[in-house]
């Protein structure tokens, strides 16, 4: 077949283009665009379009990042219709704003840009001791996003417009005090109320089903009765603290890696010294930094008359606010802590030495050595304790390394059974009975990953009883099972469950006339204020609730007050009904100025974020969105 191809190749060749002209000719180069099209269009902001590839790569995105952040969050949450609906309003919301910032013609200038790099902490923790940062590692934390760097600064950029956006609307957002007075008086606003309930448990005494009844109720719900589902297990776990546990280190090996690691342990040499420092920064005039230079001399000619005034003189005259209070003592530190020249001075003066004027970017420095700590190499023995865990840790993690590959390929080729991967690295093959699709309270281990058990329940799994794949739990820490045997879901007969499907009738007419009489002495106590009895009165609101229910307080604090007393009626769902009674309305207790300036703060907030909503709202309208699928 190959020798026809290699000797045909031209007349192949020919064959092909008489077969493409036509096509392009039908199709057009647009036609084959449209081919390479990215889907489905899930919604669009203005004429921009979001697809159904961008919706569900934004939102594989955003649930890698949920199961990375919480390992144990069931993924059955993360796959929701609701939670995906969620990932697409965010993706309308980023192309709002960003048409918001176009049409606004707002841009970030590059000083914004550095400004806000050289504020960001995390860039801050980058920088070397000469104040300049790391680029190697500036570059690998915008790897760490996926990015380059160019491409880490345009999403600040990006990021720096949009909040020019958003804070236009919610830094100028107005609450005065009286407006938030009135609205936060009224939310706390107390009540007197009085309540009487209607339990099913009340109304059991009176149900009395007959056996028709209970074939009727458990013939309506069959679905309430049924076993569930479960499989008996098999499972191997690789992870590595079971593999250091196998990890045997010698003396030999400690003392090999000790002699390779050596300059790591000895104590590196550190300098105590005092400066007193006179500012004068590079861009000082040429003029004042020559004063500064004059004064810091006249204090090192000072200093070296009376060395033991160091201190007093530092306290008094250096502008470093820092060290100026301690007489300029600046503690111990080894090379590489401080600016270039103040390090070669200081590491070259010898105990209680007084340096020339040394110049920085800083200014000018009068460095005085108090202290020498000489570098020392520690002994085997000193560190041998220390040493042991460390190796033995970066054992098991080469090992680990080399069993994983041959853990996930065991279990994969030898799909029947666990025994031989278990075998070949030495693992234990544990056992679990019972266990269901979902995460049981008290579950340990592998038992309480919502990923495992997903894979144990899988097609494959159930129907074929072969091993799963190997699942990663977490860090160094690989898992596969396999079925034994498996109980499926199955209706429940009658005889089975009778007892329970009497309890659960009783329970259902029980609540059902727990409501019939609620409603009915709600008709009455409307009619006759003293036809109903009520418990002992409290008081009441929203930040004091005294243990009632939020459905009677929110009931309560519906009713109105125009004609008291006045009474509403509460669905407590299971817990049947209940009548409310309002006597009084009474006003909000006074609270402390701390605690009403934090209240209007945080009102001001509402107000703040009320009015972003509604902007946004207006965004939304103004270029056009249209959701193209339905909210769940």
């Amino acid at each position: 077949m190959f020798d026809f191809v290699r000797k045909h190749t031209k007349v192949l060749m020919f064959l092909m283009f008489l077969l493409l002209i036509p096509a392009f000719v039908l199709v057009g180069v647009d036609g084959y665009k449209s081919m390479a099209d990215q889907g489905a269009t899930v919604a669009t902001v203005g004429k921009a379009k979001i697809t159904q590839e961008e919706w569900d790569f934004a939102h594989k995105n955003e649930v890698d990042r949920l199961r990375t952040s919480v390992p144990n969050l069931d993924p059955k949450l993360l796959d929701s219709p609701q939670a995906r609906y969620a990932t697409l309003e965010r993706l309308v919301r980023d192309k709002v704003m960003a048409e918001a910032v176009q049409a606004s013609h707002l841009t970030m200038s590059n000083a914004r840009l550095a400004r806000e790099l050289q504020q960001n902490p995390t860039i801050a923790g980058l920088r070397k001791p000469d104040g300049t940062v790391d680029m190697e590692r500036y570059r690998q934390l915008a790897a760490s996003q996926g990015l380059t760097p160019e491409g880490f600064e345009a999403r600040v950029r990006r990021d720096l417009s949009l909040m020019q956006v958003e804070s236009a609307i919610s830094s100028t957002a107005f609450s005065p005090k009286a407006l938030a007075d009135i609205a936060l008086n009224a939310f706390f606003e107390r009540r007197e109320i009085q309540v009487t309930r209607f339990g099913p448990a009340d109304f059991v005494a009176k149900v009395n089903p007959s056996e028709a009844d209970i074939e009727a109720y458990f013939q309506a719900n069959t679905a309430q009765f049924q076993s569930t589902e479960t499989a008996n297990i098999e499972y191997v776990l690789l992870d590595i603290e079971a593999l250091k546990k196998s990890v045997v280190v010698s003396d030999a090996d400690l003392k090999s890696y000790f002699d390779q690691n050596a300059s790591r342990f000895s104590a590196q040499e550190e300098r105590r010294a005092s400066h007193i420092l006179i500012n004068a920064p590079k861009d000082m005039p040429a003029a004042e930094r020559t004063k500064a230079q004059e004064r810091a001399a006249a204090l090192l000619a000072q200093v070296r008359k009376a060395p033991e005034t160091f201190a007093e003189v530092a306290k008094k005259n250096s502008q470093d606010a820092g060290s100026a209070v301690r007489g300029g003592d600046l503690d111990y530190f080894g090379r590489g802590a401080m600016v270039k020249p103040f390090e070669d001075a200081a590491f070259s003066l010898k105990k209680g030495d007084i340096s020339d004027l040394v110049e920085s970017d800083f200014g000018f420095h009068i460095i005085k050595l108090a202290d020498i700590k000489s570098a020392k190499q520690p002994s085997f023995d000193e560190v041998k304790a220390s040493l042991e865990p460390e190796l033995r840790a970066q054992l098991a993690q080469r090992k680990f390394a080399e069993a994983a590959e041959s853990f996930t390929n065991g279990v994969y080729e030898q799909s029947d059974s666990l025994a031989p991967v278990a075998d070949r690295l030495k693992l234990v093959v544990k056992t679990a009975d019972g266990v269901q699709r979902a995460v049981q309270p008290g579950a340990t281990g592998p038992l309480a990953n919502s990923r495992f058990l997903e894979a144990i329940f899988s097609a494959d799994s159930l129907e074929n009883k072969r091993n799963t794949e190997a699942l990663e739990l977490g860090a160094n820490q690989l898992v596969s099972a396999r079925i034994l045997s498996y109980s499926p879901a199955r209706a429940l007969s009658l005889a089975e469950v009778k007892p329970l499907v009497r309890d659960r009738l009783i329970a259902s007419r029980a609540l059902e006339q727990a409501k019939k009489e609620g409603a009915e002495k709600l008709a009455s106590v409307q009619k006759d204020p003293s036809s109903v009895s009520f418990a002992a009165a409290v008081t009441m609101s929203r930040d004091a609730s005294q243990g009632l229910q939020g459905a009677i307080v929110d009931a309560a604090l519906r009713a109105s007050p125009a004609k008291l007393p006045a009474f509403v009626g509460v669905d407590l769902g299971t817990q049947g009904y209940a009548i409310v009674r309002v006597n009084k309305v009474l006003q909000r207790t006074a609270v402390e100025e701390a605690k009403s300036k934090q209240e209007q703060a945080q009102y001001a907030q509402w107000v703040a974020a009320a009015e972003s909503a509604a902007y946004y709202e207006g965004l939304k309208q103004r270029f056009k969105v249209q959701m193209k699928v339905p909210a769940p």
